[in-house]
């Protein structure tokens, strides 16, 4: 088996990652933040260096306004939900995942918000131009992906911070595609919010994700319920994370985390964008002059790591059905949830292949899948 859909969840991961989750899981798993006792105290430790990990990772000045979340999905609801107040104008960009469009529309059609949605060139990449021309006085809120899921641009999220902060505009970014592969820092970037998976380019495992909230954003909780803190209130607490953080935490999920970021920290993050672009551009070298494939992603250079094509009169489900059960080769097929980018590229009909390569893939498995590709074109 060839695994190219590290933009889903990347695979495999660290050895560092696997042991780290299993030791905790047989030694002892308890509750952080309740409970006196050692092991509770020992999970404390473990979820709290974590933090301080990620803090480190992203420039964040103060660990505990990082929210673990359950997925990035999550987190992205938790931040839209928690600042939206009615009448806000929000603006976005029509490359992003539904996790960001879908609740805005939802908050659109109910009448809270008013919706801008900046158009991206034909390429799918959102210029600096549109953004002056959007983010100005009047727009409370932007969301923006770091990179897209379909096709791996990376936007210019440090331009779009700059015009957020002149406007006074409060700016989550959408870390989901790039964290792990392209550097943030959320300090030179000024990101108020930054909502970010483990199971991606961080290398972590599934089910643990994390939101960052700027010290003075005025954010309300997403759910409530228990803490640890302030057990004998009936009120959520106001004070980070527990605000934002209800319920038992995924102990070795964020211990996965943890270990997965360090593991990045260690490679350097340049090295593992270097060995991706690598692997996209003998993409692009074998692929390139086939005569019946279009490519959707730009170089390189401007690519968190997704080659995104289609074959001309075939579906993209059934080009990624025929690489899965004839080549063993996994990609992703369809519409990568996130319709407005389809209609901007112009493949809302038949959706397209995504190839996402990962640190841990090489060079013959590119080269057999450039070579399975050509036998799909050529009905072999």
């Amino acid at each position: 088996m060839i695994y190219l859909d590290n933009a889903a969840t990347s695979w495999p991961k660290p050895q560092s990652v696997i042991q780290v989750m299993s030791d905790v899981i047989k030694r002892g798993c308890a509750n952080p933040g309740r409970s006196a006792h050692s092991m509770a105290r020992q999970a404390d430790d473990a979820v709290f260096h974590t933090r301080e990990v990620l803090a480190e990772f992203f420039n964040i000045n103060d660990p505990m306004r990082i929210v673990y979340m359950p997925n990035t999905t999550y987190a992205l609801n938790a931040a839209i939900y928690g600042v939206v107040r009615n009448g806000m104008k929000v603006a976005t960009t029509a490359m992003e995942h539904n996790s960001v469009l879908r609740p805005l529309n939802t908050l659109q059609n109910k009448g809270i918000i008013d919706l801008v949605v900046i158009q991206p060139d034909k390429l799918g990449r959102i210029t600096v131009q549109s953004l002056r021309k959007t983010l100005k006085k009047g727009i409370d809120l932007f969301c923006m992906t770091l990179s897209s899921n379909v096709t791996g641009v990376i936007m210019p999220v440090a331009e779009a911070g700059k015009l957020c902060k002149t406007h006074s505009i409060t700016y989550l970014v959408d870390a989901a595609q790039g964290a792990g592969v392209i550097p943030i820092d959320v300090e030179s970037m000024n990101i108020d919010l930054l909502a970010f998976p483990g199971h991606k380019g961080l290398l972590g495992p599934q089910g643990i994700a994390g939101l960052y909230v700027r010290d003075g954003i005025d954010i309300k909780p997403f759910i409530q319920g228990g803490t640890g803190s302030f057990s004998d209130s009936l009120f959520q607490p106001e004070i980070f994370p527990d605000i934002l953080e209800s319920g038992t935490l995924n102990v070795p999920g964020i211990m996965g985390l943890g270990k997965g970021v360090s593991f990045i920290r260690d490679i350097g993050i340049s090295n593992i964008q270097l060995k991706k672009q690598h692997l996209i551009e003998i993409l692009f070298n074998g692929l390139g002059k086939v005569s019946d494939i279009s490519i959707y992603s730009p170089p390189p250079e401007q690519n968190s790591g997704i080659f995104a094509m289609s074959i001309q009169d075939l579906d993209s489900t059934e080009v990624g059905y025929l690489l899965d059960r004839k080549f063993g080769i996994c990609t992703r097929a369809g519409f990568h949830c996130a319709p407005l980018a389809h209609q901007s590229l112009g493949t809302a009909d038949r959706g397209l292949v995504r190839i996402s390569p990962g640190y841990f893939n090489d060079e013959t498995e590119i080269e057999l899948t450039i070579k399975a590709i050509k036998s799909i074109v050529n009905r072999i």
